[in-house]
């Protein structure tokens, strides 16, 4: 995939202002005025905009480049691509596969705005760009609607110089702004609101519906910054959505068709573990390239060909990825998802989901209580996954169960995280092992040796905190399920 000429994580302000606004004095120096149209595109049914998305062909001095901006938490990330007058290159519309579904794109709204304004400059360098917008909105030549706006981008200054510069700027006459898009204001376009928990009082089936509509949700959010590739925290929040809803799915089996459940669980595995290829191998090079900085230099220096040996795998195991996210199979798993979200196929909906939090707790306890303290690596994982099983579980109840079952949950994930370490020490010695045989060299082999030890001595303190993690989250086992 090409990537983004330019990448931009956007921190910014928006304050409302009178036609005539002056901005006050500032620390810095005056920005060139500028005059930009903007052509902005969505499906006639606003998908990207139900998604928080903005795509728009930006002109200015008779140059245009595209711009997608995804939200990222509680920032932006503006992306920023070389194309046709026309249409968008495929690399950009490639981003937004799960989102457009075949729809075409089709131009929504055009945005003439004149800005000026300052760039502030602190002690140590920029702040932030502090900018008027004076905005018309245009059908062809007509002149339809009027905004003026005072946006504060951050470009070097911290969270606190925000407020500061915010303070300075409202005592100046500014104003609480609306916080859309400015494309979103135009066209009388909301926000997407992101799903939240059912009420306690909520029956199963609806605690079950909430949970599902914000891992897809997540899944969607992430999906853009996966194929982008260059954050790993997306393609890892992306795998814990489709974890989540598998685990979810299988916790409320009870409630739910069989047939129609084991369908779609087994969508999401594949999913799963499409995603978890690179994932695994992102979570390896990352501990590796760690103990690699350990070694003396003759060893770090042989070891860069290990390295590389696993950056190879990964990129192999990228291409996969991306060739299962342009998929139709991804594209009616989407829709399947959506549609378990909104409306289960529900075979009982008297179900408790106290009840059912309690008997995955109760596997857990049979399987650590039947492990031993000289468990098998083998069984330490099998009790890790029924660890995740009794945390998701929790999860589903918690709306009812309360902070009993939230605390259970933050133990859990205590429990989890240990046993996921010692997984981790595990795959990590035999991916080692695996590239002695791959790799020449006696300097290589020893860096390889010291780092097969390294992960003995990770398993062995995880089996030692292991008890004392066990016996907090039994206590807290017995305040939630009793």
């Amino acid at each position: 995939m090409t990537l983004p000429c330019k990448q931009t994580l956007e921190r910014e302000l928006k304050l409302s202002v009178k036609r005539n606004f002056i901005l006050p004095p500032l620390p810095g120096k005056p920005l060139p005025p500028r005059l930009l149209l903007s052509i902005y595109y969505d499906t006639g049914d606003y998908r990207l905009a139900k998604a928080g998305i903005t795509l728009r062909r930006r002109i200015e001095a008779r140059k245009g480049v595209w711009q997608l901006k995804i939200p990222r938490d509680a920032a932006r990330l503006e992306l920023e691509f070389a194309g046709g007058r026309l249409s968008p290159p495929e690399s950009l519309t490639k981003l937004l596969f799960a989102h457009l579904r075949g729809l075409p794109l089709q131009q929504i709204a055009r945005l003439r705005t004149r800005r000026r304004g300052m760039q502030m400059v602190g002690a140590e360098g920029p702040l932030a760009d502090v900018v008027v917008d004076s905005v018309t909105a245009l059908s062809g030549r007509r002149v339809v609607q009027h905004l003026y706006e005072l946006e504060v981008e951050l470009t070097g200054g911290s969270e606190k110089d925000l407020l500061q510069i915010e303070q300075v700027l409202r005592e100046a006459g500014a104003q609480e702004g609306d916080h859309r898009p400015k494309v979103f204001q135009v066209l009388g376009l909301e926000l997407p609101v992101s799903p939240a928990p059912a009420p306690p009082e909520a029956p199963p089936v609806e605690q079950l519906k909430a949970m599902l509509q914000i891992e897809v949700q997540q899944l969607l959010a992430h999906d853009p910054g996966t194929r982008l590739g260059t954050d790993q925290e997306d393609l890892h929040r992306m795998r814990v959505a489709t974890r989540r809803l598998r685990a979810y799915l299988k916790a409320a089996q009870p409630m739910l068709v069989p047939d129609w459940t084991d369908n779609i669980r087994t969508e999401l595995a594949w999913l799963g573990n499409t995603l978890g290829l690179v994932r695994d191998l992102d979570v390896l090079l990352g501990y590796l390239d760690q103990e690699c900085a350990t070694l003396d230099l003759p060893e770090r220096q042989a070891f860069g060909r290990v390295l590389s040996l696993l950056l190879g795998e990964r990129a192999e195991a990228r291409a996969v990825l991306l060739q299962g996210l342009e998929s139709d199979r991804y594209l009616a798993l989407l829709d399947l998802a959506e549609a378990a979200a909104q409306s289960p196929a529900v075979a009982d909906a008297t179900v408790s989901l106290m009840d059912i939090a309690r008997v995955e707790y109760k596997k857990l306890r049979r399987a650590m209580l039947e492990s031993g303290p000289e468990a098998e690596d083998k069984v330490l994982h099998q009790i890790r996954i029924r660890a995740k099983r009794a945390r998701y579980a929790a999860e589903l109840a918690e709306s009812s169960a309360g902070k009993p079952a939230t605390r259970f949950i933050r133990q859990c994930m205590t429990l989890q995280d240990l046993l996921g370490e010692h997984q981790d020490a595990v795959v990590s010695e035999q991916r080692l092992r695996k590239l002695l045989g791959q790799i020449s060299g006696s300097l290589a082999a020893l860096s390889l040796g010291r780092l097969i030890e390294r992960q003995c001595e990770r398993r062995r303190k995880v089996r030692t905190a292991l008890p004392k993690a066990w016996a907090k989250l039994q206590k807290r086992a017995e305040k939630a399920w009793g």
